[in-house]
């Protein structure tokens, strides 16, 4: 390549184009320096110099802004457009470069100096240029922007350099290889370098044609699908099939889009949905696939209720539905205000625990009206299967969801209160551990992430409101119940009874069994009767029976036309429910010697128990009867061993151990008893027997005993107190630890009743017991 002597032309930037020599091409300049620059070139000799900027975005370029290798142009022709535009052709003479600028006012002026390619041709040459023909030939058949006509122009060129710049002009490069290839002045490296570009687009070119292929078959493939799809909607259209698989399938595809469902479980349920279009109706698989996808479809994944946070309103529901019940009504107003502070609180775990028929599930109800949330409730009495919690896997036949899943597709909604009813009622066997498989459902850390076997997919429980019920928390397994905020429910006050008599349980027998108000009329005094003489509960159920037996005789006077209206009064309740069936206050009538009364907790409430002791001639037998549980016997044993240890400062005879044979009994011995809380009682009972003094008749007590003769705690002091007001007891000798929980006993049996802490045997014998030891008894 041969460098000649410097001239001086006029510059015109290029934006976006790049012209090589030999090249002829149309061009619009718009630009004022531009149009200036080809003035002055057409004046001249016509001869302009051409070069493309650097960035093709700039309006006003600099010096910097252009490359220096360019092009030097003849202008052939010059046309002006209407729209200010001058359109002119130019033909490409030879490479090059600017060595400096002499003008850049109006516009840019340069001295350039010429690159000449040489014209020597060499057999490498020749053999590059058949190299890059042949793969031009190539490119162009791969390629549709090309003509075969121009291969036949291009492969008439001689010239290894021209014939480089022609078909590099033809082929789809970046402005930054075009210059590339226009300031490569060696005519094999040029050459070598457009070969080399060419085969690179070959490449391109062969892996578009491959995907295109691919696409191609796709799409014929859709195409077939849905011609296929169409030939089957024809057939069931004139088969009369309207509602047949294919409208099924619409349905689904309707009903998965508006569920809302988490995109996991979303993909899940779509590839279900495609194996279940693919596999016959015939097929056994079908009707498994579609109960799979109608219980994903049907489950609630994010409706929900809002929550009706007016605390004021809420406390008026709970009052209106439940007479009493304080810590409970406490418990969720705390948790209506909390939410209301902070907007976001995992639904709480509780378990209201108490005897049957005080309310725990209507109190359920209530609480989900007062939040205004939907309820449902599933029974686990007789629970005994895992899968009756978790679900069965889709592989077995007859498969479905667990009851927590059924039950949430029952609510509705992500945020029901859930009522788990009778949760101390399930039972373990050799098919599994129910108790075991909720303690994931009620555990606050990992229920937002259920696992159901059926579904398969994880479940989200944590914005439920789980409510457990149970008569008996020790037959709950600790793990369990360490997972629920156990809210307990003591029986009734006789007060409380008959207010919920009168208030809730008769309005609804007298609506029950077609009576009116005036019709039926029951005076309080009558309420109070069969509250202290028909029934004997920690609940309201026998009550409720009770006055719906009123009911009944009722409508049966009525009917008969024997009176309009009937009023029933403390006199007359004999005419309606028969002779009183229990002595309301089971107090002792006189003060006795050896028999002891004893508070005691049951799982129907509380409840008194009397201890009798007797002493007859013989060697010291202990004999024990009544049907006592080992804690019992055992309470008795250290009653006696603290008594023989404690004889001299008791005053007993000496060696009385082995003067008379010991019989402790506890009457209704059909029925079991056991618990620790009976060992004070059992040793009143025996220092009576033993000393002849007697035990005063309105006392009642509870605690355990050491072998030291002090007095430990027990539970359920509430229920046995209600139990002791309720036998007409006034004094109740408690422990001393105890002390605290008299709080919880309403204050309409408090002020009726005289409670004794104590913390030793010692204090107990010294209330209990009347005078000194008589011979005589």
């Amino acid at each position: 390549m041969a460098k000649q002597k410097e001239i001086t032309l006029p510059l015109l930037p290029l934006r976006g184009l790049l012209v090589y020599p030999t090249m002829v091409l149309h061009l619009d300049v718009g630009r004022d320096r531009s149009v200036q620059a080809l003035e002055k070139a057409m004046v001249d000799d016509q001869y302009i110099f051409l070069t493309t900027q650097k960035d093709m975005n700039i309006d006003e370029p600099g010096v910097d802004d252009f490359y220096k290798m360019g092009t030097l142009t003849k202008v052939k022709q010059m046309l002006k457009l209407p729209n200010g535009t001058i359109r002119v052709l130019v033909e490409g003479i030879q490479r090059a470069e600017i060595s400096g600028f002499t003008n850049e006012e109006k516009f840019y002026e340069v001295n350039i100096f010429t690159h000449e390619d040489s014209e020597k041709k060499e057999s490498e040459t020749e053999a590059l240029m058949r190299t890059l023909l042949n793969y031009f030939e190539q490119y162009i058949k791969l390629s549709k922007k090309v003509s075969a006509e121009t291969y036949s122009t291009v492969s008439d060129i001689d010239e290894p350099g021209r014939l480089a710049d022609i078909v590099a002009s033809h082929l789809p490069l970046k402005m930054k290889e075009k210059q590339n290839v226009l300031e490569t002045l060696d005519i094999k490296e040029r050459l070598q370098l457009v070969i080399q570009t060419i085969n690179n687009e070959k490449e391109v070119l062969n892996l578009e044609k491959k995907i295109g292929q691919r696409v191609k078959r796709s799409m014929e493939r859709t195409q077939k699908e849905y011609y296929l799809r169409e030939q089957m909607k024809a057939i069931q259209k004139e088969l009369g099939d309207k509602e047949g698989k294919t409208g099924e399938i619409e349905e689904l595809t309707q009903r998965i889009a508006e569920a809302e469902m988490p995109e996991s479980v979303e993909k899940t349920v779509l590839k279900e949905l495609g194996r279940y279009e693919k596999v016959p109706t015939s097929s056994a698989e079908s009707s498994v696939i579609r109960n799979y996808i109608e219980w994903l479809v049907s489950l609630p994944w994010s409706a929900q209720t809002e929550d009706d946070l007016d605390i004021k309103n809420a406390e008026e529901i709970l009052n209106r539905d439940h007479f009493g019940l304080e810590k409970v009504k406490e418990r969720v107003l705390e948790y209506l205000a909390v939410q209301k502070l902070t907007q976001s609180l995992r639904g709480p775990i509780l378990c209201l625990a108490g005897p049957p028929g005080v309310g725990k599930t209507s109190l359920a109800k209530s609480v989900a009206e007062s939040l205004g949330r939907h309820f449902v409730r599933v029974s686990l009495g007789g629970v005994r299967d895992e899968s009756e919690i978790r679900g069965h896997r889709r592989t077995y036949v007859g498969a479905m969801p667990g009851r927590i899943i059924q039950g949430m597709k029952k609510a509705g909604t992500i945020n029901p209160v859930f009522l788990l009813d009778e949760i101390d009622k399930m039972s373990s066997d050799f098919r599994g551990d129910p108790s075991s498989a909720m303690l994931e459902v009620l555990d606050p850390e990992q229920n937002s992430n259920f696992s159901d076997h059926y579904i398969e997919e994880t479940y989200d429980l944590s914005k439920v409101m789980f409510i457990a019920t149970a008569n008996d928390l020790s037959t709950i397994p600790g793990p369990l119940r360490d997972r629920m905020e156990i809210i307990t429910i003591a029986g009734y006050t006789e007060l409380e009874k008959v207010n919920i008599a009168k208030n809730h349980l008769l309005p609804k027998q007298i609506k029950e069994n077609g009576l009116t108000k005036a019709q039926l009329q029951v005076r309080e005094d009558a309420l109070q009767a069969v509250v202290r003489y028909y029934t004997r509960e920690a609940g309201v159920r026998g009550l409720e029976r009770q006055l719906a037996t009123l009911c009944r005789k009722t409508a049966k006077v009525i009917v008969s036309g024997e009176k309009k209206r009937v009023v029933i009064t403390e006199k007359n309740i004999e005419d309606f429910l028969g002779k009183r069936k229990f002595r309301y206050g089971q107090a002792e009538t006189e003060n006795q010697v050896g028999v002891a009364t004893g508070l005691a907790y049951t799982s129907v409430g509380g409840d008194t128990l009397q201890i009798e002791v007797s002493l007859s001639p013989g060697k010291g037998k202990l004999v024990l009867t009544g049907k006592l549980g080992d804690v019992m016997k055992e309470s008795a044993q250290a009653a006696f061993s603290y008594v023989r240890s404690k004889a001299v400062d008791l005053k007993l005879e000496e060696n009385f151990h082995e003067k008379y044979d010991i019989h402790i009994h506890v009457p209704e011995g059909a029925v079991p008893k056991d618990g620790p809380s009976a060992g004070i009682t059992i040793a009143t009972a025996l220092v009576s027997a033993l000393t002849g003094r007697e035990i005063r008749r309105e006392v009642g007590m509870t605690g355990e005993i050491t072998l030291r003769g002090r007095v430990l705690p027990i539970g359920g002091l509430k229920e046995k107190t209600l139990s002791a007001h309720r036998a007409g007891l006034t004094t109740i000798i408690l422990p001393q630890d105890n002390e605290k929980d008299i709080d919880d006993i309403p204050e309409s049996v408090r002020k009726d009743l005289k409670f004794v802490p104590v913390s030793h045997i010692e204090e107990v014998l010294e209330t209990a017991l009347v005078g000194e030891r008589s011979e005589s008894k």
